[in-house]
């Protein structure tokens, strides 16, 4: 035989089955061969164009097709695959259309293409159309087109739940022949008794066939649209038509439980997940940390990390985001750090999941080394990123940079709205925030329940009551927003601020939602800094009944009792509080100084450099005393002499802090400390008159506010 009928019968042997050629380059070679030894064959030719659609190559592929005077049902099939699978969906419905005209009939394995394309170009009108071109030409028996129209289906009732679809203004039937109008009427007929009633679960119950992706395809969209009830119903359904669920469906269902917060249930899943051997799957995996993450069992979903065979992005920003949601922030930083190192890149989600982290812990250097990551990896431009970065630095106390930061973004949504009026709002600049609030509502972004709680913030860090009075009435009556217990607890915190404690008093007891023992708290809490006892018992009593274990309502009223010399009653609360074993979180302060965070708790003498704290703290009483300062011995609660009442003052954990700040740093350098509870009236004296003698400012974030020291004044004008 000689070389070129060998060749003639090769290339007969793989355009008969074109399946066997593994990559583009063997099709090429076949096409080249084909040129050489066949003649000219329309049948040929779109097969040689089915094979170049295969490996997606769309330039070849219409090169052949364009030869073509009059395309067979391969070739278009084919160009409207390559096409839809090239993301040139409205190309691919083009193509359909002037097929259709030509009077070509479509067979059943175009339409899952067709139906993809609708999908993207996010056109119901289109969708329907299509819906009823297959019922016209009796192509629904389909199952893979039967799973591509649930798929649709699904999508579009989560666009509609979203606020509508809005896409491709098309047609599919522009440009048709006449003798086709009978299909557009079907069309629209039968398409609106498939939509009006539940449509995804309509096509479902009109397959004569279904598999398990069919199924899984209802299960998601139903978890997708919060149909969760639903959802578990085709779970049931599907068991009852002997199909076992896969990793997919698992992966569906378990957020679900992680929704309802029933950790019974999601580890049923996980059970069954073990048995099939699905645990090592990476969806399943990741699926298992957020259930558990959402259920507050950090410690299951770090085991099912720990657990899985390999990690992908995925698991890593599942199990990061769980312990930052959970609060194990440190924990959270050391993953990602454990991430990078197993060179796994992160995404735009890392970042919005770890930033948090940042700012809780008010690691300002670690936000730094991660915004520059940010700007190196190009995501500076994603807004959820801008916002999560606006977040971290104001709470780091950088509101500068956050305000350069939101300033930069090209496009603000309400998350990076509130985050820069929040941020604002904490730093006590109440008017700034305000006009933030109304820039917000002039760009058309409407305000929603946060950004209300941003703005109440606000209005009780800067005592501006009116302003508070005139948006808590608007809230409801401009923007249809209830208030909630965030709103009514930052209106309670405004009066008690203010010294209204009889109508904060009355305004929590007339809220339209019972009061929880937090908002009474906010209550308590003003009733100690103003100093009214009788008051203050009224709404412990309201605290015990409804959270009796609220450690801070017990430290609070043996404070005011120590306060007013009571000390028989603070030392009952006391016991009272020993034997419900109940303990008193201690007053703890941490600075970060050479990209290390130092902590210090009141009276602790276990820093290594603690001789030189003391002796620098000596020497700062001596200077603030020069400049005035008494100390405040009404602010220590303790049932000893004033001389040591001046020392435990002398102690505080934020003034031990700052010794080390002034100690470690040079000169001129902004110190910056975190308290866990509400700084002193006596330590914000001295701090003011600190800031005066070291020539330095010093920023202090406590658990509601920061303070900006500088110059002997600070930016709280000494309320808060």
């Amino acid at each position: 035989m000689t070389s070129s009928s060998m060749a003639k019968t090769l290339v007969k042997t793989f355009l008969k089955a074109p399946h066997s050629l593994k990559t583009k380059i063997q099709a090429k070679q076949l096409h080249a061969q084909f040129l050489k030894t066949q003649p000219y064959s329309p049948s040929s030719t779109s097969i040689l164009i089915s094979i170049y659609a295969n490996f997606n190559l769309l330039q070849h592929s219409l090169l052949l097709f364009n030869s073509l005077n009059s395309p067979p049902l391969l070739a278009w099939k084919s160009i409207i695959k390559c096409y839809s699978s090239s993301g040139l969906f409205a190309n691919s419905l083009t193509c359909f259309v002037k097929m259709r005209s030509f009077g070509i009939h479509p067979d059943h394995s175009m339409f899952p293409f067709v139906i993809k394309a609708c999908v993207f170009l996010k056109n119901l009108r289109l969708g329907e159309s299509i819906h009823g071109c297959i019922i016209r030409l009796g192509l629904d028996f389909d199952l893979f087109t039967g799973n591509a129209l649930l798929n649709m289906y699904a999508k579009f009732q989560s666009l509609q739940l979203k606020g509508g679809s809005k896409g491709f203004a098309f047609n599919v039937f522009d440009g048709m022949p006449k003798s086709d109008e009978l299909c557009g009427r079907l069309t629209q007929e039968r398409a609106k008794s498939v939509i009006g009633l539940d449509s995804v679960t309509k096509v479902l119950e009109m397959m004569p066939q279904r598999d398990v992706v069919s199924y899984n395809t209802v299960i998601a969209g139903n978890a997708q649209n919060g149909l969760y009830e639903e959802a578990l119903r085709m779970v049931r359904e599907m068991g009852s038509a002997n199909m076992k669920p896969d990793s997919f469906t698992l992966s569906s269902v378990l957020p679900i439980f992680a929704e309802y917060v029933d950790v019974m249930k999601g580890k049923e899943i996980h059970g069954y997940a073990i048995r099939h051997l699905f645990d090592s799957d990476f969806y399943i995996g990741s699926s298992l940390i957020d259930m558990y993450a959402n259920c507050a069992r950090i410690e299951d979903s770090c085991r099912v990390f720990s657990l899985l065979p390999k990690r992908d992005d995925i698991s890593w920003n599942s199990i990061i985001a769980a312990c930052v949601q959970n609060g194990v922030f440190d924990e959270g930083l050391k993953l990602f750090r454990r991430m990078l190192t197993a060179k796994v890149k992160p995404r735009d989600v890392t970042f919005s999941s770890i930033m948090p982290a940042c700012a809780y812990l008010t690691t300002l250097h670690l936000g730094k080394q991660l915004h520059g990551y940010i700007i190196r990896g190009g995501f500076d431009d994603n807004v959820f990123i801008a916002s999560s970065l606006v977040d971290m630095y104001a709470k780091c106390g950088n509101i500068k940079a956050a305000g350069w930061i939101f300033d930069q973004m090209e496009h603000h949504d309400m998350v990076s709205w509130t985050a820069i009026i929040m941020g604002h709002a904490l730093h006590g600049h109440g008017h700034d925030a305000l006009s933030l609030f109304k820039h917000m509502e002039k760009d058309g972004v409407k305000p929603n329940y946060v950004s209300y709680i941003a703005v109440f913030t606000a209005c009780s860090h800067a005592g501006l009551m009116d302003e508070a009075w005139r948006f808590f009435n608007g809230m409801s009556q401009n923007h249809g927003i209830k208030p909630g217990l965030e709103h009514y607890a930052a209106m309670a915190d405004l009066l008690g601020r203010a010294g209204k404690l009889n109508e904060a008093y009355e305004f929590i007891s007339r809220m339209h939602i019972a009061p929880t023992g937090s908002i009474w708290s906010t209550l308590l809490s003003a009733c100690r800094v103003h100093k009214n006892l009788e008051l203050g018992e009224k709404v412990a009593k309201e605290i015990f009944k409804v959270d009796p274990e609220n450690v801070g309502a017990y430290v609070l009223m043996s404070n005011m009792y120590a306060a007013s010399r009571r000390w028989k009653e603070a030392a009952k609360m006391r016991i009272f509080m020993k034997k419900k074993g109940i303990r008193k979180e201690p007053a703890c302060s941490w600075i970060e100084v050479k990209n290390t965070v130092h902590t210090f708790i009141s009276g602790d003498k276990s820093h290594p450099l603690y001789d030189r704290i003391f002796q620098a703290l000596k020497d700062l009483l001596e200077q603030i005393e020069r400049e005035g300062y008494i100390p405040d011995t009404n602010e220590d609660f303790h049932d000893v002499d004033e001389e040591q009442k001046k020392y435990l003052l002398f102690s505080h954990s934020e003034r031990l802090a700052l010794a080390f700040g002034i100690l470690s740093t040079p000169a001129g350098t902004t110190i910056r400390i975190t308290k866990n509870i509400r700084v002193c009236v006596d330590c914000h004296t001295a701090i003011k008159l600190i800031s005066k003698v070291v020539q330095r400012e010093i920023i202090v974030r406590d658990n509601s506010r920061f303070h900006h020291f500088k110059d002997g004044k600070c930016s709280c004008r000494d309320y808060w």
